[in-house]
């Protein structure tokens, strides 16, 4: 029987995620030696000394900031995650989120919670008091939305059936995200479109070099006074200072988080939760189980689905005898392993190959058994980043 796959988890995992890697042919646990692959939630990777056994990382969430992607790549190792799979969770948080800013609720519940409940005129003061409350309601006003993608697109179903209009911009749409976004929602230009027009406006961005920031003391200026700016996605996608600067001016209504800060945690204008877009027990069921399938298909058969760093591929088997190659986005690979495969007498079965920036990805299936020696010809051809030999035998 194959050796077992050893799984390292740096975080707690729903079991039902870990259930779907099954005992008799993985080995999970939190004090794993020499791992093949690590299963991850919130733990900062950069800090850790990540084995060479490592050829899989899997975060049970859609960010990836916690994990040394760039450096990941270069050993050839795909960084997995979940999109879409805590999207309702994010969803339900944003709809909570407007409603807290425009119903006043965090300053309502406060003036309730310093109510004497023994002064006789308690009620006589929550009546006088309501009115510093007053806020308005969703319906008629207009969500801006810069980000289309799952969560995006079901907020934006969720803004239309409360009564909303809803405005979007997203340059790099996916068509699946295209096929999903209501027809109710205007499509806009461009981020300064979305901040002039919107009464909210809702991120739902990742984090890169593009997006650092993109909230920042150059456009925030363009917002309504009375609007309210929402970040769900990430704290780097907005410029803090330049919000905190627009609040004290009046030239922002109000600003939720769910990334708190030492500078805005206390702001009188700011809603501050504890990071909680993905924390419910269903979100966190459904990215373990999406990964952890990721994880196997890949482990097992070299396929690879949602990885930030890979091109998707995935090719069904046709053989028993399969090579799963990574290595740099570069002319006449594939022509350099089919040699290498040839001179070993080796017949290729069906093969396989995509690309994704500097990143490329092939799949070989061959009627025979590979030779070890064949396996590291291949890994010692310049550009080369990791070979796995993937047979379905004992």
């Amino acid at each position: 029987m194959a050796d077992k796959f050893k799984v390292l988890v740096l975080n707690q995992i729903s079991p039902l995620g870990l259930a779907r890697l099954p005992a008799e042919r993985y080995n999970v646990g939190k004090d794993i030696p020499q791992p093949d692959a690590v299963m991850v939630r919130s733990a900062d990777m950069h800090k850790l000394d990540i084995a060479s056994s490592v050829r899989a990382i899997a975060r049970a969430g859609a960010g990836t900031n916690n994990i040394p992607v760039k450096a990941m790549s270069a050993r050839g190792v795909p960084v997995f995650n979940a999109p879409g799979a805590n999207a309702n969770a994010v969803k339900e948080l944003v709809v909570a989120g407007m409603i807290i800013a425009a119903r006043n609720l965090r300053d309502a519940l406060a003036f309730v919670a310093a109510l004497d409940p023994a002064d006789a005129e308690m009620e006589k003061k929550v009546e006088d008091g309501k009115k510093a409350y007053a806020g308005m309601e969703l319906s008629g006003h207009t969500l801006g939305i810069i980000g289309l993608g799952k969560i995006g697109c079901l907020v934006a179903e969720a803004a239309i059936k409360l009564g909303m209009q809803v405005l979007g911009y997203d340059p790099e749409i996916t068509v699946d995200a295209a096929w999903s976004l209501p027809a109710q929602v205007k499509r806009a230009g461009s981020v300064g479109e979305v901040l002039r027009n919107a009464d909210f406006v809702s991120l739902h961005v990742p984090l890169v070099d593009a997006t650092r920031n993109l909230i920042n003391v150059d456009n925030i200026g363009q917002m309504k006074p009375a609007a309210v700016l929402l970040n769900f996605s990430r704290e780097g996608v907005v410029n803090e200072d330049a919000v905190l600067a627009a609040l004290d001016a009046d030239k922002l209504a109000c600003y939720v988080s769910d990334f708190p800060s030492a500078k805005s945690s206390r702001h009188a204008k700011v809603i501050s939760l504890p990071h909680l877009g993905a924390s419910t027990a269903e979100a966190e069921e459904n990215c373990a189980i999406m990964v952890a399938e990721e994880l196997r298909d890949y482990l097992e058969h070299g396929n690879i689905q949602n990885a930030v760093n890979f091109p998707n591929l995935s090719m069904d088997r046709e053989s028993k005898y399969r090579v799963a190659i990574a290595n740099s986005n570069v002319p006449n690979m594939l022509g350099q392993i089919s040699t290498a495969m040839a001179k070993a007498g080796l017949n290729i079965h069906n093969m396989s190959n995509k690309s994704k920036g500097d990143m490329a990805y092939t799949l070989v299936d061959v009627d025979s058994r590979v030779p070890a020696q064949t396996i590291a010809t291949i890994a010692a051809i310049e550009g080369v980043l990791a070979v796995r030999y993937l047979p379905l035998e004992a």
